[in-house]
């Protein structure tokens, strides 16, 4: 049996001109060509060769010797090579170049991009890269609470927050109420390992625990007051929603940062306001 997009050990069945007819002993009428350029010399009937399957520009099955950087439902990192009206094209180490449907796209890419794509079969059974690779990506990596880990970010849903392949191969998220406009995909992140669901996914955070994250924020919450020349507009009664705009921050790490500030004496709040220390009011 013929395995797209894998790699298997297959008996040479037939010599030809062009090159070598490869076939499963057990299944010899499934034959795939190994063009003549790859075959190994005095390579004869009868002779295994570990081969990958994927098809050629003519969509033909056909075999290579070449390692790919990719199989099928695993993921990997690759180059983008080039853009066309149907879909980006990556380079997987191949002759015929990968391509990555615009369908399958979590944000568009570029020439020269790098991207966590997986390895699929389409309706047609062709190959074809997807970004989508949440059900690809590995539950159980070695992190555990408080750890630092390194991944990359491979979609944004406005419901969720950033997902974020750990190493490129395990499940992590970054919740919404985290996420800035500054997040994009395709961008390396170091954060902090916050939980360990029982499935092995990671809950993630781009902040220190709180009272290391609190100076941090304390000093974020004082420049933006004194962008609004030493009187914000409002204290930390206001929404959530409002503070993660302005800030980037949750409404308890607000209150934690302008209680740090008020503790220092540097600030004050107002009827409804908050006052840099020493600026006058109107």
């Amino acid at each position: 049996m013929l395995l797209i997009g894998e790699k298997q050990e297959l008996t040479v069945v037939k010599e030809v001109s062009f090159g070598v007819y490869l076939a499963d002993p057990e299944h010899e009428q499934d034959r795939v060509l190994l063009p003549k350029k790859e075959v190994p010399p005095e390579t004869k009937c009868g002779d295994r060769l570990r081969v990958f399957l994927y098809r050629d520009s003519s969509d033909r099955a056909i075999a290579t010797l070449r390692e790919p950087m990719l199989t099928l439902r695993r993921t990997a990192v690759l180059k983008v090579r080039e853009v066309t009206r149907i879909g980006a094209f990556l380079d997987w180490g191949l002759e015929k170049d990968l391509l990555l449907p615009f369908h399958e796209q979590t944000a568009r890419v570029s020439e020269g991009d790098e991207c966590l794509v997986a390895l699929y079969l389409d309706k047609s059974g062709r190959l074809c890269a997807t970004m989508k690779v949440y059900h690809f990506l590995g539950k159980h990596s070695p992190y555990q609470m408080n750890d630092q880990v390194r991944g990359r970010i491979y979609e944004i849903s406005g419901n969720f927050g950033a997902f974020v392949a750990v190493d490129d191969r395990y499940s992590g998220l970054i919740p919404k109420h985290e996420c800035t406009p500054q997040l994009r995909v395709g961008a390396m992140v170091q954060a902090r390992v916050t939980g360990v669901k029982e499935d092995g996914k990671l809950d993630l955070s781009l902040r220190e625990k709180a009272y290391l994250q609190m100076d941090e924020d304390a000093e974020c919450v004082l420049d933006t007051i004194m962008e609004y020349e030493g009187v914000l507009p409002f204290d930390d009664k206001a929404s959530p929603e409002l503070i993660q705009r302005e800030f980037g921050l949750s409404k308890n790490a607000f209150k934690r940062a302008v209680g740090r500030l008020m503790k220092q004496g540097r600030v004050e709040i107002l009827g409804g306001r908050i006052y840099a220390r020493d600026v006058k009011r109107n």
